[in-house]
């Protein structure tokens, strides 16, 4: 796959709403509330939400997101000792017990543990006052202007601060992590010990939107007095990834679910490649000049209704290729991207084969 042959952008025309929720018909008992379209960062939703807050235990994504790029470079062992002991959630981590980096922000994920945040703190920066300054950091980075961290768990602070937009914007950046994503998108996970050899501690998400809600992929529950319920939540239908957050929310599964339904009556499926479609590839020691290509899969993405998104693909061939050739076999790659995002692929194949000639 050398050669770019096709490059097409499609611009969408504006298409009716049917049966769209309007988002002044939303009633979300949240203090604050965002809902976000991840790939292009629209805010589709907002009630208050540049309102400084307690956000709880969805501060352990940012904990997450450091503990695990610094896991992708060096997976550490840590070892667990009274200074990384903390109130509220835990993992009940034991003095002297191992665990690797990745490990650890398996459990915090899950469960919320606020040792196994001090365990990630130190073990990536040497300190929680000194992780903290890198959460700071990364929160600049991420154009997080209402937020300022204290605390890897999120344990109440005065200091120690966001805002749903902040956080709607933490939410996508993490979500583009593999790692994290797989981590959050699982309701039970199984986390491995180094010492004692052999012992494993199945963890349950707390997160039940991700028994609730269809194509719910994380992320992460939170709770204090001072902070009420927060919650953050991702979810995926047809290429689509939405991000809500609440905070100060009683109610928050079904606001998350209401934020959640209007965001994805917004979008309706556009059909894109049928699998119909068929693409010329030049055969070069063939009786043959060219042969026929066609991808393997169809492709609908779903596509704001006002017209606002636009899709580009592309196909990726050689500029040509020798026999012999067999039919099915695979000779290239097509790719979809909306507003930027790659959301789909599918293999390109030989419709027809193509022999040698002698």
């Amino acid at each position: 796959m050398i050669a770019l042959l096709l490059s097409a952008v499609l611009g969408l025309c504006s298409l009716p709403y049917r049966g769209a929720v309007r988002a002044e018909a939303l009633s979300v008992g949240a203090v604050c509330a965002v809902l976000m379209c991840a790939d292009s960062g629209e805010v589709l939703f907002e009630k208050n939400a540049d309102q400084r807050c307690a956000i709880a235990s969805i501060t352990k994504i940012m904990t997450a997101v450091i503990a695990l790029e610094e896991a992708a470079a060096n997976d550490r062992e840590v070892v667990f000792d009274d200074s990384m002991t903390a109130e509220g959630s835990s993992m009940h981590l034991q003095k002297g017990e191992i665990l690797r980096l990745s490990e650890l922000v398996k459990g915090m994920m899950a469960v919320s543990g606020n040792d196994a945040a001090n365990a990630c703190a130190v073990a990536a920066a040497g300190s929680r006052e000194a992780f903290a300054e890198r959460m700071n950091v990364k929160a600049r980075q991420l154009g997080m202007k209402n937020s300022h961290f204290v605390t890897p768990s999120g344990l109440d602070d005065e200091q120690h601060y966001s805002s749903a937009r902040d956080m709607a914007l933490l939410c996508a950046y993490a979500m583009e992590n593999e790692r994290f994503r797989e981590i959050v998108s699982q309701k039970r996970v199984t986390v491995n010990y180094v010492l004692p050899e052999g012992k494993t501690q199945v963890c349950v998400n707390h997160n039940k939107l991700l028994s609730l809600y269809e194509g719910c992929i994380g992320i992460k529950t939170g709770f204090t007095k001072k902070a009420g319920r927060t919650l953050t939540s991702c979810a995926e239908r047809s290429g689509v990834r939405l991000i809500a957050v609440t905070l100060n929310d009683s109610n928050d599964w079904e606001d998350h679910r209401a934020l959640l339904d209007y965001g994805f009556s917004l979008y309706e499926q556009q059909e894109l490649i049928s699998g119909e479609e068929r693409f010329e590839l030049p055969v070069a020691g063939s009786e043959k000049e060219s042969i026929t290509v066609r991808a393997e899969n169809a492709c609908s993405p779903a596509v704001k209704k006002d017209g606002s998104d636009h899709l580009t693909y592309k196909l990726y061939m050689p500029p040509f290729c020798y026999a012999p050739i067999e039919k099915g076999r695979q000779v290239g790659e097509l790719c979809v991207w909306r507003n930027g995002r790659k959301i789909w692929q599918t293999r390109l194949l030989a419709d027809e084969a193509a022999s040698y000639e002698e």
